[in-house]
């Protein structure tokens, strides 16, 4: 049995995740902001809260078997509207806060040991309009993911990228809050908000259960050669969209929403 960090642990995706690994008989600390039961409060956009969660871990566990990033945030705004802390932030939590959990915990890693990071299927593919910055956030995920496995399998470790559609937890509910807020403060577009909270519910409407993410990680935590990516409920609607030529989705975005 192993020793795993699980960020956002708290959260829909890390506490299903975390409760997986552990009725499979793994020991588990779950980092979160929110401290919830068997979670220790870490706050990942910052180094000293981290650090802090590192010397408990270390203590008790010595070294660990896996890191699981489950932690982020879901925005859904104009690039050219949002403010400049909005930004920031995304990037802070959904990308420097892998980058700072790593370079805290990598050194605690056993041989043969996984870090496995959650993305989005957004990552990929062209972005919808105003969910642009999530889906930057989480291509630059990707691409950090590539280029830490390059390095990591020097130290002979594997890193894997889960790549799900919409997954039911709470960031569905904030998705529709913010997608209200969004239409209702633009001063720039006119858009067709109905049709445009068509097109994202038509994307989240097919959703799956968090536990199914869970046993993705596990998965991907156990397998001798860990796939580098796990696509997961991929919606066929991006998907076709996406196989189109980029003038072509222009255009059908720029019909549909105007």
């Amino acid at each position: 049995m192993g020793n795993y960090i699980v960020t956002g642990a708290s959260g829909g995706m890390g506490s299903a995740i975390c409760a997986l690994l552990r009725r499979e008989g793994h020991r588990v600390w779950g980092l979160d902001i929110n401290e919830t039961e068997g979670v220790i409060k870490t706050d990942i956009t910052d180094t000293d809260s981290i650090l802090a969660a590192y010397e408990r871990v270390k203590a008790e566990a010595g070294g660990i078997n896996g890191i699981v990033h489950a932690a982020g945030i879901y925005d859904l705004n104009s690039l050219v509207e949002m403010p400049e802390e909005d930004f920031r932030r995304d990037f802070d939590i959904n990308l420097l806060g892998m980058f700072r959990v790593n370079r805290a915990f990598v050194p605690l890693l056993e041989a043969c040991s996984r870090v496995v990071m959650i993305s989005s299927e957004l990552a990929p593919l062209y972005p919808l309009p105003f969910t642009g910055i999530y889906a930057v956030t989480k291509t630059a995920v990707e691409k950090y993911a590539a280029a830490l496995n390059m390095e990591l399998q020097l130290l002979g470790h594997r890193v894997a990228v889960i790549r799900p559609g919409a997954v039911n937890t709470g960031l569905l509910d904030a998705s529709k809050r913010k997608l209200d807020a969004f239409c209702g403060n633009t001063q720039l577009y006119r858009l067709n908000a109905a049709r445009f909270k068509r097109i994202v519910g038509s994307v989240e409407a097919k959703n799956v259960a968090p536990e199914k993410i869970a046993l993705t990680v596990s998965k991907a935590l156990a397998a001798r050669r860990p796939r580098l990516v796990y696509n997961i409920n991929r919606n066929p609607l991006l998907l076709l969209l996406n196989v189109l030529p980029k003038r072509a989705q222009l255009w059908i975005i720029r019909m549909i929403l105007k």
